[in-house]
Formats: structure tokens, C-alpha cells, sequence
């Protein structure tokens, strides 16, 4: 049993969760709110962790964690590795989760319950504030219970406060299908609050000697669905704006009243430490205003690496004058992409293609990449953004600005390119961008990997889906009858131009079969076809 968590405690922590998370990984896979193909929140957590391993194997080569004490040498590593390594939403929390630990134990000689509370704490505020739209009912909910049983444990009993951690955590997850109605049409818990459990339990195994004893993870029951308030952030903001900012804590405290009545959807996440002297702070809200929430900066403090994208059609108030920049460096493109023929695609438009899920540390490789200095990456795909927002902060560190365009499937990054312009201010560009994506719907179609209750109803192993902008609309049992239905649904809506990219798995008549379909029942409608060649999806679709 042990009475303090030092630095060979966590290096056993990290290699047993790794472990254990390797152990669970296909269970965590399956806890996937849409019986997709490409559900990997339990593959993307173990190479997140592994990324972390590597980085405490490569200690003697990191000069940022010199001369610090072990234990935080241990974590500071471990957090800096998992960051690089992050892959999807949960992989980039539990590496703020690891921030947030080695934060707030960096002036801790010997790390105790209550010290370890303490770190709970700190580590699930990291992890809440790296979320631009936090949800209940997510690892952040599961993170959050766990550090308010640590806390009440009230105890300097290592071995306690870990037990009351872990079990919290753990009645937490079986929760979540209240709180978060996809959970319970999926049938379902959060993948990314299993993981944690799972990291806690290996941690509390690694503290008692014995693994805390649990029943059988078993998914929650289909039920009908709760009512659950979702932080999407209101439509009645037409821009994001972000920003670093160099501005000393009162400041920053003002900046964020300004920010709070001009908009909502804010978050700023910085260093305070100290309530004198200057630190660095990222900056995000939605707004209408942007000249005001630029200025806002400007009063607080030195704004900068300003990224701003519109989300709608909205005109915006009048922003202040920009002069035109002088002698712009070159520009680049970054694109995730699957399949041979969609990178063939991406490479052609000139942009540096990175295949299938991404690290945040292949992503930052790819941007320097580029040799440009100003870099527009688009993620394609939900999962990937979180990842993509940290290879752009990683690269601003290198003086690389790196705005994300929040892009969801590759027909929208296709859309987004074609109307790129090098002669437009880069900030215009970027919003042109933004705007052409946000007006291509997408689709895909898939055959289910499991059970599930959808909105659609339920679907059985082997089903074909068709998702629209991510949501299952269609359940049926043959390939091109369910694609031809999903082109009808998606231009009941409207559209005049149609893409469509085949997939590995395509039939080969698929593509003619539709075209004389669209021909037929949609004569106005301009058609493109292309060979993508992505793996699960025999077709996406783009509506514009």
C-alpha cells in the first residue's frame, strides 16, 4: 500500500493503464453513439497513452523538464507526450487531464491524498476549459466526479482518496445515458468516460496492489430518450473569433465581462499563477461584433495570431479598417484525408495530404511541412478537430499561424478549396473558406457494426445507414436502393450541385447507377463523381 505517489508509482501507473487500456480497447470501441465502422475512441486513447509512454522513455532528451522534481518530470512528460500523440476529442481532455495534474502538483514534494484531490480538481477544470462547448454527460462529467469524491474523501490517505475517485468515476459513467440523450437511443455510456474509469482503476491498482473489484461492463439499456441541455452555443453568433493574448490577470478578468455580454460560447484558458505581471492567454467567443471583441483585446493587453471564422450568412457589425498586408508569405493547406484517390484529390488542389486519423504531433509535422506561415488545415472529419486545434496552438509557439476550418466530411473541404483566392487577405480567405464549407451538406453511407436504436430506428448488424451531417436518417438493407433514397432526401432540401466520392468498397456500377438516377428524378442537378477510395464508406455526399 502506498502512502505517496511518487515518480516510479506513475511510471507503473502509465504503463498499467496503457495495459489495461489495450485490454478494454475493443470494448471501448463499441461504445459508439452511431453504429459506424470508424467508432476508435478506445484505439484513439491507446495511442494517445502510448505517445505518453514514449515521451517517459525519451526523458534524458527533453531539456523542458531539467531540474524539476521527479514526480512532475514524470507527469510533465507524460502530459507533453499524450498532447503530441492526442488522437480525437478524448485523446486531447485526457492529455489536459495530465496538464492539469502535473499543474497543480508541480509545487508538491509528496504527493498525498489531499494533494491528490487537489490535482483531481485541477486536472477536470484543465479538461472542462480545453472543450469550447462542454457536454454532461462526457469525460469531463466522469473527470468531474471523481475529483468531487477525491475532495470529500477529505483524507490524507493515498489509497482512500484513490478508491473514492475511481468508484465516483465509475457510478458517474452508468449515469451518463441520463444525461446525454444519444447514450440512450444507442443503448450506451460515454467511450471516452469508460477510458478514464479504466486509467483510474489501473491508477488505484497501482496505489492498493489490488484491482478494485467491479461488475462486468454492460451497456445501458435503450430507454427513451431524457430531456438534457446541450452548451452548442446559439445561432444567433454568426463568427468565432479567437486569439492569443499577452495581458495580466485583472485584465483578463475584465476582458472576459466584455466578452460575456458581447457573445457567448467563451472560453479563455491561460496561466494564473500569479494575480501581477503579464501571461499568455488563448481567447475564444462567438460573436457578432468582431471589431468590438478585437478591441476588447486590445484593451486588456497584445492580441494576437487573430483567427476569425464565419459560421452563417449573418452580416456582422461594422468592423474596423484593416490595411492590407504587406508582402504575404506563402500560404498552405493541410487536409486529413483517407483513401488513395481522395488524397490524389487534396493533392492536386495543392494542399499536403495526412492520412487517416492524425496525432496532434503529425499534424504540427505536416504544417512545418509546408515551410509557409500562414496554414489553413482542414479536419474532415468531428473527431479530428479537437486534434487540429492542438496542432495549430503547438505551431503558433513557432510563429506558424495555423487557423482550423472546422470541416466535417471531405466534400466540405473540397467546397472550402475551390473557392480559396492567395490574392485575398488571409483572414477573408479563411472565412471565404469556412463559409463554402458550412454551406455543403454532407452524407455518408455505411453498413452498421452492431445493434443500435437510431432516430431512424433500430438497425441490425450489416445494415446499410445513411447519415446525414452526421445523423442516421436512413436504415436499409440494400446499397444502392438506400444511396438513391439518401440523394432524395438531401435534395428535397434544395441543391444544385451534387458530389459524390466512391468508396474502397464501392460496386462499380454504383456511381453510373446513380447519376442516370439523379438524371432521372433531378434533371437541374449538375453531378461530380470521383474515385476516393476511403475505407467503411462506399459513399459520401456533398450537397451545394
Amino acid at each position: 500500500m502506498l502512502e505517496t505517489l511518487d515518480a516510479v508509482a506513475l511510471r507503473r501507473w502509465c504503463a498499467g493503464g496503457l495495459a489495461a487500456l489495450r485490454r478494454h480497447q475493443d470494448e471501448i470501441n463499441q461504445l459508439n453513439v452511431y453504429p459506424v465502422p470508424d467508432g476508435d475512441t478506445g484505439t484513439n486513447l491507446v495511442l494517445t497513452m502510448t505517445s505518453a509512454e514514449q515521451a517517459l522513455r525519451m526523458e534524458r532528451d527533453d531539456p523542458d523538464v531539467a531540474g524539476q522534481p521527479a514526480h512532475v518530470r514524470v507527469l510533465r512528460l507524460l502530459a507533453r507526450g499524450a498532447l503530441l500523440g492526442a488522437r480525437g476529442n478524448s485523446g486531447v481532455i485526457v492529455s489536459q487531464i495530465l496538464r492539469g495534474l502535473a499543474d497543480a502538483l508541480a509545487g508538491t514534494p509528496e504527493v498525498r491524498g489531499r494533494a491528490l484531490a487537489t490535482a483531481l480538481r485541477a486536472a477536470s477544470t484543465a479538461a472542462y476549459g480545453a472543450v469550447a462547448e462542454p457536454v454532461e454527460g462526457t469525460l469531463l462529467t466522469v473527470a468531474a466526479a471523481a475529483a468531487t469524491a477525491a475532495e470529500r474523501a477529505g483524507t490524507d490517505d493515498l489509497a482512500a482518496v484513490t478508491r473514492a475517485a475511481a468508484t465516483a468515476a465509475d457510478e458517474a459513467l452508468a449515469r451518463t445515458p441520463e444525461q446525454l440523450p444519444a447514450l440512450a437511443r444507442a443503448g450506451v455510456v460515454d467511450a471516452g468516460g469508460r477510458g478514464f474509469c479504466v486509467l483510474l482503476d489501473a491508477l488505484v491498482e497501482v496505489v492498493t496492489g489490488a484491482a478494485p473489484e467491479r461488475p462486468e461492463a454492460a451497456p445501458a439499456p435503450p430507454r427513451r430518450p431524457l430531456a438534457a441541455a446541450r452548451e452548442t452555443g446559439s445561432t444567433e453568433y454568426a463568427y468565432e473569433v479567437q486569439f492569443l493574448l499577452d495581458a495580466d490577470l485583472a485584465a483578463v478578468r475584465r476582458l472576459r465581462a466584455e466578452l460575456a455580454r458581447l457573445g457567448d460560447s467563451l472560453v479563455v484558458v491561460g496561466d494564473e499563477a500569479g494575480p501581477t505581471g503579464p501571461s499568455t492567454w488563448n481567447v475564444h467567443v462567438h460573436v457578432n461584433d468582431v471589431g468590438a471583441a478585437i478591441e476588447a483585446g486590445v484593451l486588456a493587453g497584445r492580441p494576437y495570431q487573430i483567427s476569425v471564422t464565419r459560421f452563417s450568412d449573418q452580416l456582422p457589425a461594422a468592423a474596423p479598417a484593416e490595411q492590407p498586408e504587406p508582402d504575404a508569405p506563402e500560404r498552405a493547406a493541410v487536409v486529413v484525408a483517407s483513401g488513395p484517390g481522395l488524397a490524389a484529390i487534396f493533392a492536386a488542389e495543392g494542399a499536403t495530404v495526412v492520412d487517416g486519423n492524425p496525432s496532434a504531433g503529425e499534424l504540427l509535422a505536416a504544417v512545418r511541412s509546408t515551410g509557409a506561415s500562414r496554414v489553413v488545415v482542414l479536419p474532415n472529419d468531428p473527431n479530428a478537430q479537437a486534434v487540429a486545434r492542438v496542432a495549430a496552438e503547438e505551431a503558433q509557439q513557432l510563429g506558424i499561424s495555423v487557423s482550423v476550418v472546422p470541416t466535417r466530411s471531405p466534400v466540405q473541404a473540397l467546397a472550402a478549396l475551390a473557392v480559396r483566392d492567395p490574392a485575398r487577405r488571409f483572414a477573408d480567405d479563411v472565412i471565404a473558406m469556412a463559409e463554402a464549407a458550412g454551406a455543403c451538406r454532407y452524407a455518408e453511407v455505411c453498413h452498421a457494426s452492431r445493434e443500435a436504436l437510431t432516430v431512424a430506428g433500430r438497425c441490425q448488424p450489416g445494415d446499410v445507414l445513411g447519415l446525414v451531417d452526421g445523423e442516421v436518417h436512413l436504415i436499409g438493407g440494400d446499397l444502392v436502393q438506400t444511396c438513391a433514397a439518401l440523394l432524395d432526401r438531401m435534395l428535397g432540401g434544395g441543391g444544385e450541385l451534387v458530389t459524390l466520392l466512391l468508396g474502397a468498397d464501392a460496386p462499380e456500377e454504383l456511381a453510373e447507377v446513380l447519376r442516370a438516377h439523379l438524371a432521372r428524378r433531378w434533371p437541374f442537378v449538375e453531378v461530380h463523381h470521383y474515385s476516393g477510395g476511403q475505407p467503411f464508406y462506399p459513399l459520401l455526399v456533398g450537397v451545394e
